[in-house]
């Protein structure tokens, strides 16, 4: 599909997995499932799918060089960092201009570089019926998680009936999307699990170039107007530099998704993980009797339910007497945590000294 673009967000913090993520390394630039990083894994999806000339990476200026460590596959030039933290908006339309620098007609999807997809050929038929969908159709194209569990700390997508698009066959045929939700409550989210007809929002797009522009200029002039200036400038790391620290710091649902005249949801069918925090890393970890998983053998007596990540090799981890622990092992640092506020290690970004953020 030559002129199909793919732009990977591949930015973030890395709080979530300290010790083993840094600002510098966060989640999609770590081995946790193996020798290939989740960014890896990204790039390597979409071989036969995009041409390699046509990937681009969106990432930050303290993680520009550690992705371009990773994606030696990609031409330099396919890789940005953005002069600031913006948000996803000002992000996806840095991405738009970009391509529509390159080629105003062409097909773009956005995908995140931290989730765990191990079905390429699922993911790529999906993804070739995303892309016919927003050829043939005069709307924005998402990817939708069918919920196994009424998750409060994912965003929803609630389908409505199938859309008619004249002349499209697929095996994965879309529907329209009725809104978008926000992160609900445990109780909000177990109704839309019941109902039957809501997705989580995979923060995955297809769309055609001049759709998305159409629909920037009538939902966000100010991004509207900063593609624009892209696809004009004759020095784009000049004009990013100048203008993109400006734009308003807004997500991408918020700014254009909850505001598009027609926007088209495609269910996946590929396994999906968005792995979030140690506990959803664990379930790919070997486990024991005892319900503890580890990424390295352990030693232990009398423990149930702990977590261990050693990223030491010459460090032994042993467990007595302890249960319902998250216990990470880096070169310069030890966790020890309760696994049941996984969802707070963030917070001790506050407390540790800067040279180990």
């Amino acid at each position: 599909m030559p002129s199909t673009y793919a732009l990977i967000l591949a930015g973030g913090s890395g709080t979530r997995f300290w010790p083993l993520s840094r600002d510098a390394r966060p989640k999609q630039l770590l081995k946790l499932f193996g020798e290939e990083t989740l960014l890896e894994q990204t790039i390597q999806r979409l071989e036969g799918l995009v041409p390699t000339e046509n990937i681009l990476i969106l990432t930050n200026a303290a993680q520009i060089d550690a992705v371009r460590e990773v994606a030696t596959m990609l031409p330099a030039e396919n890789i940005f960092a953005e002069p600031a933290k913006r948000d996803t908006a000002p992000a996806v339309a840095l991405g738009v201009g970009l391509v529509a620098a390159r080629d105003p007609d062409a097909t773009m999807m956005v995908l995140p570089a931290d989730q765990l997809i191990r079905d390429t050929d699922a993911f790529q038929s999906v993804m070739r019926d995303a892309i016919a969908t927003a050829e043939a159709a005069d709307g924005l194209v998402t990817i939708g998680i069918r919920p196994t569990w009424p998750c409060p700390s994912y965003g929803y997508i609630e389908r409505g009936p199938r859309a008619k698009v004249p002349g499209l066959d697929c095996e994965h045929p879309p529907s329209e999307v009725e809104r978008f939700r926000e992160k609900p409550s445990t109780e909000l989210a177990e109704q839309f699990l019941t109902a039957g007809t809501f997705c989580w929002n995979a923060g995955m797009f297809v769309w055609s170039l001049p759709t998305v522009i159409r629909e920037l200029s009538s939902n966000t002039p100010e991004l509207a107007a900063f593609v624009s200036e892209l696809r004009r400038s004759k020095d784009l790391a000049a004009t990013v530099a100048a203008q993109f620290p400006k734009l308003t710091a807004i997500s991408i649902d918020y700014a254009l998704m909850e505001k598009a005249d027609r926007v088209l949801n495609i269910e996946a069918t590929f396994d999906w993980d968005d792995v979030g925090s140690w506990i959803s890393v664990a379930k790919y970890f070997e486990g024991d009797d005892d319900n503890n998983h580890f990424n390295d053998p352990i030693a232990k007596v009398d423990s149930e339910n702990n977590i261990v990540f050693n990223n030491r090799k010459d460090v032994k981890i042993a467990l007595l007497g302890v249960d319902d622990l998250i216990v990470v092992q880096t070169a310069d640092a030890l966790l020890i945590a309760n696994r049941h506020q996984a969802d707070d290690i963030k917070k001790l970004s506050s407390e540790l000294p800067k040279e180990l953020l």
